[in-house]
């Protein structure tokens, strides 16, 4: 099996060829960097067209914010906000959409709505349901390591050895996906979700060290507060920080990058694949 093929049912990307461009759409109020912004279902999808128009190869649709010390949202309202999204577009695009939830009937109504990629920043431990609910829709999922929950996962993150202990934990719950069945699983060593700055540099710095071998890899590290201790800049201000960030995850062996500025990004990404040597383990 080539875990580096990845049909996902509009499309088939071979993670090996080339960097894959994830575009972040956030049907929230409150969210990090774009909170509110595309919180309508009309404006939603309006940013959802312009990020494939901008070269995104994937759109990840999230209704809750899982910024640090955000609470968690009800399973009805998640639902609420997601699914007219992806429904709307469905038939308007052909890129491959995800769900951004932890929660199975969340996952469930997405997947039913025209969803084929389940991102799960909890890595199948929140909802015990999820994985039964992926293998029934023959979906594929993203598998990421996060320490405590949105709420809690900055309050003095701490680790041993972060890249070991966060590679066994994704190659754990890669293992127990592809026990239940599950086809396609990306693995997310999940910059910014329990991890202080050292902790989040030691894991890019050392990306392969941090994944179990074989799968592709996805790194989100668009604006996240890291890039903002390291600039002393707000989060509007990150891009270039973003774009370091990019290349850097790229060069060292990242598959997949998670990014609100796609067009951007993609420029970055097509340039660091051209550095980037690929018969490097």
């Amino acid at each position: 099996m080539n875990r580096l093929l990845l049909n996902l049912g509009r499309k088939t990307y071979d993670c090996a060829a080339r960097t894959h461009i994830m575009g972040i759409v956030n049907v929230t109020p409150d969210s990090f960097s774009d909170g509110g912004r595309y919180f309508d279902i009309d404006s939603a999808i309006g940013r959802a067209e312009q990020l494939v128009t901008d070269g995104a190869d994937i759109l990840d649709i999230g209704g809750e914010s899982t910024r640090p010390g955000a609470d968690a949202l009800p399973l009805d309202e998640e639902i609420r906000r997601v699914v007219p999204v992806i429904e709307g577009l469905a038939s308007r695009i052909d890129v491959p959409i995800s769900i951004d939830t932890y929660k199975a009937p969340v996952a469930r109504a997405a997947l039913n709505a025209g969803a084929t990629i389940v991102n799960d920043i909890t890595g199948l431990t929140a909802d015990p349901e999820m994985v039964s609910v992926i293998t029934e829709h023959n979906a594929t999922v993203v598998v990421m390591h996060m320490a405590g929950t949105p709420k809690t996962m900055q309050m003095n993150p701490s680790y041993q050895d972060v890249v070991r202990e966060v590679c066994e934990f994704l190659q754990g719950q890669a293992a127990l996906a592809e026990r239940a069945g599950v086809k396609q699983i990306i693995v997310d060593p999940g910059i910014g979700f329990g991890k202080n700055l050292e902790h989040n540099l030691e894991l890019m710095r050392n990306l392969k060290s941090a994944t179990p071998v074989g799968f592709p890899i996805l790194v989100g590290p668009s604006r996240k507060s890291f890039i903002g201790k390291i600039l002393d800049l707000g989060v509007d201000e990150r891009l270039e920080g973003t774009a370091a960030a990019v290349a850097a995850c790229i060069i060292r062996g990242a598959h997949i990058v998670r990014v609100h500025d796609v067009k951007e990004m993609k420029r970055v990404a097509l340039v660091a694949d051209a550095l980037r040597d690929r018969n490097l383990p």
